[in-house]
């Protein structure tokens, strides 16, 4: 794939219809509607929100956000891409829906090389595996060993069929020897109290966010997290790698983009907009308090990652022999 025919399709509808050269000028003249394809309240929505403020503090106008939940963010993935290329819908999709869905699915409803204009990356994060004080294990190991005695017994939630924290855990079942049983919901926001009920063991967090204060009072114990480098919020909690998996990595990554006929102009507007909100302090602080590490990239630079992210998951879903329908 060519970065040109990625997000090149903006940039020929502003040479072809000079009233778009006109329109864009003056972009933007009334609010912007910010999809995010999760429930509100989740670390994915605080992003959302946050990105939306910051935004339309630099555009002069304000930036909408819209929870379209369900199919682990296709939905409202899809939303963004069948929405009018005018500027004034743009949605925070994730890897989910722009890396793993295309290789985990026999069809999406919408194609990540042809409908998308991006704009940039905004946040990274690890997930965690978290489980209910009465789970009889307190690491890692002991989750082995447990899994290993009683296939298929130990329940995990996750926040949607191929998300991130979905694959890290089919990735973990397949790299420890382990069968467990999905129980997928459609955010994270909404895991949290089954969690805290014993209603399922354990959680594979795509953020830390909506239990960090739950483990802090000892309601709920993180046993391990799945980036390469142990989560700034919990140093004391060690990853998988260290924990007898060398090499294991997962973050979960969330991005903005547009539908693919936005002019460049504007998307580059957009991407600056980001850009210079992201250095803000407020910005950077509503970051920290979900455990997530805010990014900014240029519209290229971003094109290229998704890329590189379609390449490493595509080969990984294939090499687990994981397909749904």
């Amino acid at each position: 794939m060519q970065r040109r025919q990625f997000i090149a399709a903006g940039a020929g509808a502003a040479l072809s219809a000079p009233f778009t050269l006109r329109a864009q000028d003056s972009w933007p003249a009334k609010p912007v509607r910010l999809i995010v394809p999760f429930p509100p309240g989740g670390p994915t929505d605080i992003m959302g929100r946050t990105a939306a403020k910051v935004m339309g503090d630099r555009l002069g106008q304000p930036f909408v956000v819209e929870n379209k939940a369900g199919a682990g963010g296709n939905i409202g993935t899809d939303a963004v891409a069948k929405a009018a290329g005018d500027g004034y819908t743009i949605g925070l999709s994730a890897i989910s829906s722009l890396a793993i869905a295309p290789h985990l699915y026999a069809k999406v409803p919408f194609s990540v090389e042809k409908d998308f204009a991006p704009i940039s990356l905004v946040g990274t994060s690890p997930c965690a595996i978290v489980v209910h004080p009465s789970a009889p294990f307190s690491d890692l190991k002991g989750l082995v060993a447990y899994a290993k005695a009683h296939p298929g017994k130990l329940s995990y939630a996750t926040s949607g069929i191929g998300t991130s924290n979905h694959l890290a855990a089919e990735l973990l079942q397949a790299t420890a020897g382990i069968q467990l049983t999905g129980v997928p919901y459609k955010g994270s926001s909404q895991i949290v109290p089954d969690l805290l009920a014993g209603v399922v063991t354990m959680s594979m967090e795509s953020s830390l966010a909506t239990t960090l204060q739950h483990i802090k009072a000892g309601k709920l114990k993180a046993i391990a997290v799945t980036s390469s480098k142990r989560s700034r919020a919990l140093p004391s909690v060690p990853t998988i790698a260290e924990s007898g998996y060398p090499g294991f990595e997962v973050e979960t990554w969330f991005g903005l983009v547009a539908p693919a006929s936005t002019p460049r102009a504007i998307v580059d507007k957009l991407q600056f907009a980001w850009s210079e909100g992201s250095k803000m302090p407020d910005a950077i602080q509503a970051f920290d308090a979900i455990s997530a590490d805010i990014r900014a990239m240029s519209a290229a630079e971003f094109a290229d990652f998704i890329r590189a992210e379609n390449t490493r998951w595509g080969g990984l879903i294939r090499q687990l022999g994981i397909k749904l329908d």
